[in-house]
């Protein structure tokens, strides 16, 4: 929008073909480029007008002879109308290059064209600055073309910076992106509003160029990829790296000139040995070069250093089906020397922006390695054109082309844009919702972890626990008192993995809370606005971590304030030495009085056994007690011991939990309930997440401890109790 100026930014990459145009082409795999758009053509067509207004004007030739070429059916009348309206109401318009104004959507729209955007995205795209830059209102654009094409030129209209000043770029975007969340045709007309911007920026303030640039990068190219139109972002790229990066530009076009001079051309080479290998294996397929473009070029030169032949582009195998691209795979890999670490199958596993592909490597024997991708046609077609190849993603059933296994992939809705449209209600400041959709955008890989009831959650790649209890529970994640990822217990800073299968442990006490440091862990906006929106609301409460309050690491401080009736967290001894005042064992030794050893704290119907200390007392142990092997090791003579009739017991319990205010009285709580008497309790220092208490109880029967071993479990947070395991320690 406001196009600005007919001079590119930078000459145009050196050749274009093979595969993909705008691509540095290598020598020997020259093709003829489609001619670019004439400017000055289509601006004296514009000025003279049509002849006639029941037929296509010849301004829009271009643009019907690239739309047929994808649908060959489509209806024309609307972009004959879409035209005229634009024209007449764009006339006298002038861009700064000198063309009529009217060559911009022109452009733009014949970019979408190219990708195969259907009827309504091609309409919209002619008129997408009418509203803006002209008289004409959406009302009248809705009673002439419709609902649809309405509302697309509505989402991609900026707002005015009379009404909302320094705040009008970062609100449009909102704009957009929310309108993007109903029709991801908004984004696809943006994205090629841009590209002709950038093709066309050279004659503005090299400042101006600068912010426009940094904003495509920053933002724009992100959505590109994410909606998968790498067609568009790779342009988009070269054109940002030239005028943020002159110098490194410069070096990487001599660099792409040089490789062109070469006589010889390894890419080449490969390329004719995929060929007869396929022809010999009866696999129809088409092998072509794929160039490199600019950037891809630059990092690429940065990772390896000295570049060769085969590092200036990739071979590409097109076939028809599915199961030909494994066909292909599996004669390469047997005829040529594979590189197996480079193995990748995303048509098994596609990737979040909709690509499918095989990626392997083969060697050639001079070592250089030559990299392949293997699709079909229409999977080639969708990873240059992302959403866009998929027509319309509201047509009903049978109006539209679909997927080639016959079910529509839905791409109305991306994971990740569900998510950047939850977060984003939150980030009611402009400057904070642009600066965090710049962060967002910037994580260009994701994840997707499983929850136990076979749902899916995506996350971008390097989220942790705390990120997936947001995205799973919202603002009710303040409750999160720990996570088991595939079945093990971890802290909620754990760093999840493609394919993890995640288990949110979630408190019930309502005046849960998330701790400050939580923010260090999160890397998602939703998780990181959801938790500072609390940290602001309760700024006494974040200075001053309540009791038992959980730190950054998901990790809770020791209880300091005993509640009424409740044992101190200081630490105490585990048990306590003495004659027992519980359960009545019986020893085989006259006179001699028995009592229950504190390292293991038997009880009915425990296998106990004794040995005689002194005092003439005789000490009676569980018969698993690591003290036992050691008094037989040392040759001490074991006593026989048996229960009696009493049922009270001593006995000495440990539980495990992840911390919460209000854990340890709401635990020893439930133990009163139970009627156990707590001798004595140890909390220890938590420690990433999980605290450990341990209890000495006496119960009034032996009988009642699997029950209150059952109310200490149901407690929330607590995920295991059990009887302290013997110790190897002195009687």
């Amino acid at each position: 929008m406001n196009a600005e100026a007919a001079k590119p930014a930078t000459p145009g990459p050196v050749t274009t073909g093979s595969a993909t145009p705008g691509h540095a082409t290598p020598a020997g795999t020259r093709r003829k480029a489609r001619s670019r758009l004439d400017l000055r053509r289509l601006g004296r067509a514009a000025l003279l007008g049509p002849a006639s207004r029941d037929r296509l004007p010849d301004a829009i030739g271009h643009v019907v002879d690239a739309h047929r070429a994808h649908h060959p059916d489509a209806d024309l009348d609307p972009l004959r109308r879409a035209y005229l309206l634009a024209e007449s109401s764009h006339r006298g318009q002038m861009r700064k290059s000198g063309e009529p104004y009217i060559t911009h959507p022109l452009a733009v729209t014949l970019i979408l064209a190219e990708l195969g955007a259907e009827t309504t995205t091609l309409t919209a795209s002619l008129l997408h600055d009418t509203v803006e830059d002209t008289d004409v209102t959406l009302d009248q654009v809705r009673e002439e073309f419709g609902e649809e094409v309405c509302y697309l030129v509505d989402g991609v209209t900026k707002l005015e910076k009379v009404d909302y000043g320094a705040a009008a770029e970062p609100e449009t975007f909102r704009k957009m992106l929310v309108a993007t969340g109903n029709d991801v045709r908004v984004m696809s007309i943006k994205l090629a509003d841009r590209l002709h911007n950038m093709r066309t920026l050279g004659v503005m303030r090299p400042e101006k160029q600068e912010r426009i640039a940094k904003v495509t990068r920053d933002v724009l190219i992100p959505l590109a990829e994410r909606l998968g139109v790498q067609a568009l972002k790779t342009e988009l790229e070269d054109l940002v790296f030239a005028i943020l990066h002159p110098e490194e530009n410069k070096h990487t076009r001599e660099l792409i000139l040089r490789n062109a001079s070469r006589a010889d051309d390894p890419l080449a080479e490969v390329a004719d040995e995929v060929r007869k290998v396929l022809r010999e294996a009866d696999l129809t397929a088409e092998v072509l070069i794929r160039p490199r473009h600019f950037l891809s070029v630059h990092r690429v030169s940065r990772k390896r250093g000295r570049l060769r032949g085969a590092d200036f582009g990739r071979l590409l195998v097109l076939v028809n089906e599915d199961a030909d691209c494994y066909g292909v795979l599996g004669e390469l890999h047997t005829c040529m020397t594979p590189v197996v670490s480079e193995f990748k199958d995303f048509i098994a596993v596609p990737k979040f922006n909709l690509y499918q592909s095989l990626h392997t490597a083969v060697a050639r024997d001079d070592g250089q390695v030559v990299e392949v991708l293997i699709r079909t046609h229409l999977m080639h077609k969708v990873a240059e054109a992302g959403v866009v190849a998929l027509g319309n993603p509201y047509a009903a059933p049978g109006e539209e082309p679909s997927a080639s296994d016959g079910e529509r992939v839905d791409p109305t809705r991306p994971g990740w844009l569900s998510r950047l449209l939850e977060w984003q209600r939150g980030a009611t400041d402009p400057d904070t919702f642009w600066s965090t959709l710049r962060e967002d955008l910037a994580q260009d890989r994701e994840v997707t972890v499983f929850r136990p009831d076979g749902g899916t959650i995506g996350l971008p790649y390097g989220a942790t626990c705390v990120d997936a209890a947001y995205a799973q529970y919202g603002e009710d994640a303040h409750a999160c008192i720990g996570a088991r990822v595939n079945g093990r217990l971890a802290t909620l800073r754990t760093v999840l993995r493609d394919g993890d299968t995640v288990q949110l442990l979630m408190g019930q006490d309502p005046s849960s809370e998330p701790s400050r440091e939580w923010l260090e862990h999160a890397r998602t906006p939703a998780a990181r606005i959801a938790i500072q929106r609390w940290l602001t609301a309760h700024p006494a409460e974040a200075a001053a971590p309540p009791e038992g309050g959980r730190t950054g690491s998901g990790e809770t401080r020791a209880v300091t304030r005993p509640a009424a009736g409740e044992p101190s967290a200081a630490p105490a001894p585990a048990a306590v030495p003495g004659p027992s005042a519980g359960a009545r064992v019986l020893a085989d030794r006259p006179g001699a009085t028995a009592r229950l050893a504190g390292c293991c704290t038997p009880v009915p119907p425990d296998e106990v056994t004794g040995f005689a200390v002194r005092g003439g007392a005789v000490a009676v142990h569980r018969a698993e007690c690591a003290v036992v092997a050691r008094m037989k090791n040392a040759g001490r003579a074991e006593v026989g011991v048996r229960w009696g009739e009493g049922t009270e017991c001593r006995v000495t319990l440990v539980a495990e939990s992840f911390v919460r205010p209000h854990l340890l009285a709401d635990l020893t709580e439930a133990m009163a309930g139970e009627g156990a008497e707590i001798v004595s309790a140890t909390v220890e220092p938590p420690t990433h997440q999980q605290v450990r208490h341990t209890y000495t109880v006496q119960l009034p029967d032996a009988a009642h401890l699997p029950v209150l071993m059952r109310a200490m479990r149901k407690v929330a947070g607590v995920y295991d109790v059990s009887r302290a395991k013997p110790q190897a320690q002195g009687t």
